[in-house]
């Protein structure tokens, strides 16, 4: 396949996705208050992007103008310029996914209110599927791009890790700076709202669910999209890393047959991207899928969708192979990942709507203190399967193609990233358009249909965590590799003391890692909701008539709360992710020249932290969150019921667990790993 097909693919790709959303920008956007509801979430969701391209602006210069002048000679200037590439394709992902998704709510909630489920579904999720072929496009376009004014140079790993490394800066920001607005605006109106006042979720007359409503946006949309964006380059660059480093140590084919035919360097190189140019067109397939089932049940249409598009995808990977005269050994390992990540999001289901959810409610009969020890618990189990999973990949994909092979898993579950993330981001739509129906007072009908399609986003929201958590451990690993093979350290000696407890030193400091930035943003939601509580009570004492309906909420000030405390309080997360790998691998170099084996530790004991607090997290906080809804369906006394308000806090405590803190661990690892692999050389 000759490289230039990958960025034309992209471009192709994005036509299709711009083709979408004028589509949708035809349908009527309403008028009156459903109208002017509508504009408030729009125009607080760019208020927040606004403000944080401005902060993450400073952040790239800063990180660009020393990889300029502090990088090797050879390809510092150029890695530069790819840094700032990668920042601009994820923030212009982030941009028009969480634009198209706030247009997109008022449209699914007309359309189910004029046309019944059938249209609604389809109108939220092709609202998705903008971001979804969005995050693929733009990630084919930009590496592709670099790929192929490079591809002749010596570097070419080098120049495309600082790709990934501004898409992984921009990740960052967006998903814990998403991830705080959210829950600071979810925790305040669902505490106040709810409990105190005793009126339902998404009222009118709260003035938190403007601003909670913008947060599934910011959060949901253009968070998880930065997110599986920088996975999803992740994982090609530590593929493209892999394959520069065995052929630089003439290992190309070792342990395992990965060339066939005498395939060159270049067409493994290439290997990773060619695979996500298919995964597009697959991806675009099973959108189309989803389209022709919609007519029927939404949570079968799009789980037929999803698995379609995957099925096509191995298919394709052995045909590629077999086309680019490439061992069937590289399919099979992409094969592992595809069927792993499918593995995790069902795993991640079952937790977080199966069994476990009903148990939490139930839970609830007597009192909070049993949700919350029923919730911890199928948190903790959650772990154990999708764990095994994540092994049983790696031991397999090694198996069929080594080193590389964990590189080409991780590709295998990024490679369909256009349909998953557009299931992903088709719940905050579902979600926002039955807030608006339920605030502009559309009627039971109406609202029956939009909390259906809520019901099937929650589930979509929890298998999107769950993949994405595998994905970005997989990704994260596949870059440790590299950085591994790039840091000449593979044969490093255990039965030599000093080497093996440095290594251990570096461990324990990578398990404090997911802890410390855990504890950071945890605290960062409970400061911001405290503040969002407090205005929130303020408004309902001093605004004559607010809770009689006659009153008007101030949503902007609960929107700017949120704002500002998103952009003061991921600084420090940021700070860690990008301060660890320096602070390890520089420090321990001054000691005895040691960096390099002190830094493998840190991030082995940061991937493990990660991964195994992300996925207790995300998942005990989702089984929360549907315990809580699956009371207010009526069952163990229904709304209002000492078991509901045992839930709601259960809830509320799960909010910044699977939306904060856990997503957070995701983006943690992978910055990590790829400022390591980053500076590597210099170590």
């Amino acid at each position: 396949m000759n490289p230039i097909i990958t960025p034309f693919a992209g471009l192709a790709g994005l036509v299709v996705a711009f083709l979408i959303l004028a589509t949708i920008l035809k349908r009527p956007g309403g008028e009156g208050k459903v109208k002017e509801i509508a504009d408030q979430i729009h125009k607080g969701a760019m208020i927040f992007m606004r403000r944080e391209f401005v902060l993450i602006s400073l952040f790239a210069i800063i990180i660009g103008g020393l990889l300029f002048f502090f990088q090797k000679a050879e390809y510092g200037k150029q890695q530069s310029l790819a840094f700032f590439l990668g920042c601009l394709a994820s923030s212009f992902s982030g941009f028009v996914g969480m634009f198209t998704a706030t247009k997109s709510n008022v449209r699914t909630t007309l359309a189910a209110r004029d046309n019944g489920q059938a249209d609604a579904l389809s109108v939220a999720f092709f609202g998705g599927s903008v971001m979804g072929l969005t995050v693929a496009s733009m990630g084919l376009i930009g590496l592709g791009g670099v790929y192929y004014f490079y591809k002749d140079s010596h570097a070419v790993a080098e120049i495309m890790e600082g790709f990934a490394m501004g898409a992984s800066l921009v990740a960052l920001f967006y998903r814990v700076g998403g991830g705080i607005f959210t829950k600071a605006a979810d925790v305040g109106a669902d505490l106040v709202g709810k409990v105190e006042a005793g009126i339902p979720e998404d009222d009118p007359r709260n003035p938190g669910v403007i601003a909670d409503n913008v947060g599934d946006n910011v959060g949901d949309v253009a968070g998880m999209g930065s997110d599986i964006f920088e996975s999803y380059c992740g994982a090609q660059i530590a593929c493209v890393a892999i394959v520069a480093a065995m052929a630089a140590k003439l290992h190309i084919s070792d342990p395992t047959a990965i060339v066939a035919h005498g395939a060159s360097k270049e067409t493994l190189m290439h290997m990773p991207l060619a695979l996500t140019t298919m995964g597009l067109a697959c991806s675009i397939l099973g959108i189309l899928l989803v389209k022709v089932m919609s007519a029927k049940d939404p949570a079968s249409a799009l789980r037929f969708g999803t698995i379609g598009a995957a099925v096509i995808f191995i298919v394709g990977s052995f045909g590629l192979c077999n086309m680019l005269g490439v061992s069937s050994n590289i399919a099979a390992a992409v094969l592992c990942g595809a069927v792993g990540g499918i593995a995790i999001g069902l795993v991640t289901e079952y937790y977080t709507g199966g069994k476990p959810v009903r148990d939490i409610a139930k839970s609830g009969e007597t009192g909070v203190a049993t949700v919350m020890i029923t919730g911890l618990s199928v948190g903790l189990k959650s772990v154990a399967i999708p764990m095994l999973t994540l092994a049983a990949i790696i031991f397999v994909s090694y198996e069929f193609a080594g080193l590389l092979g964990v590189g080409l898993a991780a590709v295998g579950m990024l490679g369909t990233v256009g349909i998953t993330m557009a299931i992903d981001a088709y719940g905050p739509v579902a979600d926002n358009a039955g807030g608006i129906a339920e605030m502009s007072a559309m009627g039971p009908e109406t609202r029956k249909i939009t909390d259906g399609l809520d019901a099937v986003g929650n589930t979509t929201a929890a298998i999107g965590k769950g993949f994405a958590i595998g994905a970005a451990g997989l990704a994260a690993l596949a870059l440790i590799t590299a950085f591994i093979q790039k840091a000449h350290i593979v044969n490093f000696d255990f039965k030599d003391e000093a080497v093996l407890r440095t290594f251990f030193v570096g461990l324990f400091i990578g398990g404090v890692v997911p802890f410390l930035n855990g504890a950071i943003t945890m605290e960062a939601v409970g400061s911001a909701a405290f503040e969002m509580i407090n205005e929130i009570r303020r408004q309902f004492r001093e605004i004559p008539g607010l809770l009689e309906g006659t009153g008007k909420p101030d949503s902007e000030k609960c929107i700017d709360i949120a704002t500002r405390a998103a952009t003061k309080r991921m600084i420090l997360p940021a700070l860690l992710a990008v301060g660890t790998p320096l602070a390890v691998g520089f420090g321990f170099n001054m000691v005895g020249g040691i960096g390099a084996i002190a830094l493998t530790g840190t991030l082995c004991g940061a991937l493990l932290g990660c991964i195994l607090m992300a996925l207790f997290m995300s998942n005990a906080g989702g089984a929360w969150d549907n315990a809580k809804k699956y009371v207010e369906e009526g069952h163990h006394g229904g709304k209002n019921s000492e078991t509901h308000k045992g839930c709601v806090v259960g809830d509320t405590v799960g909010d910044p667990f699977k939306d904060t803190s856990g997503p957070s661990m995701n983006i943690l690892i992978n910055v990590m790993a790829i400022v390591s692999l980053v500076i590597a050389p210099l170590l």
